[in-house]
């Protein structure tokens, strides 16, 4: 006898299986399927190690989108024997939360069984929400797995951080989503297997370049090149590849990590003195929106910090280029970031300034402070002759080489250290003869 009950279960199984799109229908199944994050998930590293040894705690999964947390989340959960919840911060309240701790409570009093908790977007959740998690989680009723895009180390409560281990998911490499990519045309269950599909030379690997990593974007993108053509058999060519990725939608935040990171590439580009790299990140920031009085001040900064007077134009440029932005405005202001971005990237650098500055405040935060000397000492007002200010003060101008051979410090120190690169070079030379000449004050 046919139970009516199992054949409408099948075939609404089989319906909701048929819309689901190519990224969610390859989703790995067991951990072994599960494709890159090989720096914490693979043989030996700690989480594997969490796991074989059943001692799984709170984690928080933080990392750019399609790199699989999800899907991790949910293997965790199996590979740990425990039952799986799933809230997303953003839709989720204090009583959503609440009832599912009820519930994984009452999971273990009847059970033993502990209940993963996959927590969404985890830093949209306000301090009230996170708090209200802490007690389940240091009492091991849930195992919190917390997904988030920021950086929990600012996005999230210190006190959860705390009790959780932080591991950070990297962009899928090219050689993984060309496995996923040939994996998804092969699976005939799951994937587009039962299709009769001519690939192109170099299109899958043309697809896992473009994707950023982002395992969904590269199946998305394969989907849409199968199913949109009319041939039979599909003929998988790089043209139609290209029609079918989504122009990727950059993850940039004005107060996020991606604006700091990229920020920080474009300075240590140009200290590495690559323009092409220096030029790509300038790229990245234009294109996601970066505000460019922040690129001219980072820029202006730059030339004195890192170029400093191995090459004294720098400085000039920088600053001219910060007022051409202001008056051109984008899109053609890009024009003058990017002639400044490789001037500063090819031009010789020294740090000398940067370093002696910081050298001098440290003397005056940290050791006795030097009085000025009496004949460096302000002697234009009333009086200031009585008290011997100005007293031998020798006039530099008056010498032949205009230096005077007088003391204007009082103690011994160096300070400036030029480096033999740029204009740096003949300021050494320089400063040689000077520094001799003020010596001689002193014997």
């Amino acid at each position: 006898m046919v139970v009516m009950g199992s054949l409408f279960e099948q075939a609404e199984a089989t319906n909701f299986h048929s819309v689901r799109p190519l990224a969610a229908r390859m989703r790995p199944v067991t951990l072994e399927e599960f494709l890159g994050q090989d720096h914490f998930l693979g043989e030996g590293k700690l989480l594997r190690r969490l796991l074989k040894s059943d001692r799984l705690t709170s984690v928080l999964f933080y990392g750019p989108p399609g790199t699989g947390k999800t899907t991790l989340a949910q293997l965790l959960a199996s590979a740990s024997r425990s039952k799986y919840e799933q809230l997303n911060a953003v839709t989720s309240g204090v009583k959503e939360l609440r009832q599912v701790l009820e519930s994984a409570r009452d999971e273990v009093a009847t059970s033993g069984r502990r209940t993963l908790l996959f927590v969404d977007e985890i830093h949209r959740f306000n301090k009230a929400q996170q708090d209200a998690l802490l007690p389940d989680v240091e009492e091991g009723i849930v195992i919190l797995v917390g997904a988030t895009t920021a950086n929990p180390f600012f996005a999230v409560n210190s006190s959860l951080v705390s009790r959780s281990h932080v591991f950070q998911f990297e962009p899928l490499s090219t050689s993984e989503i060309h496995k996923l990519l040939i994996r998804a045309i092969e699976d005939e269950h799951r994937g587009l297997g039962k299709l009769d599909i001519h690939v192109h030379k170099d299109v899958l690997q043309y697809l896992a370049e473009v994707s950023d990593g982002d395992a969904r974007r590269a199946l998305g993108a394969l989907e849409v090149a199968v199913l949109s053509s009319d041939k039979s058999p599909v003929e998988l060519s790089r043209e139609l590849a290209a029609e079918s990725v989504q122009r990727k939608a950059i993850q940039y935040d004005a107060d996020g990590d991606a604006h700091y990171d990229c920020a920080s590439a474009l300075i240590k580009s140009m200290r590495g003195s690559d323009p092409d790299a220096a030029l790509y990140w300038l790229a990245r920031m234009l294109e996601a929106g970066e505000d460019v009085r922040f690129l001219t001040r980072r820029i202006v900064i730059f030339a004195s910090e890192d170029v400093g007077n191995a090459d004294p134009q720098s400085l000039s440029m920088a600053v001219a280029c910060m007022h051409a932005c202001e008056f051109v405005g984008l899109p053609e202001c890009q024009l003058n970031l990017a002639q400044t971005v490789t001037y500063l990237a090819c031009a010789p650098k020294s740090n000398a300034a940067t370093v002696g500055i910081a050298e001098a405040r440290h003397d005056v935060r940290e050791n006795q402070i030097v009085p000025v000397p009496k004949h460096l000492r302000d002697s234009h007002y009333k009086g200031a002759q009585s008290l011997g200010h100005g007293e031998g003060y020798q006039y530099a101008h008056n010498e032949q080489d205009g230096i005077a051979a007088q003391e204007y410090l009082g103690i011994e120190r160096e300070y400036y250290r030029p480096v033999s690169r740029g204009y740096e070079t003949e300021l050494m030379e320089r400063l040689k003869v000077i520094r001799e000449k003020l010596r001689s004050a002193k014997s």
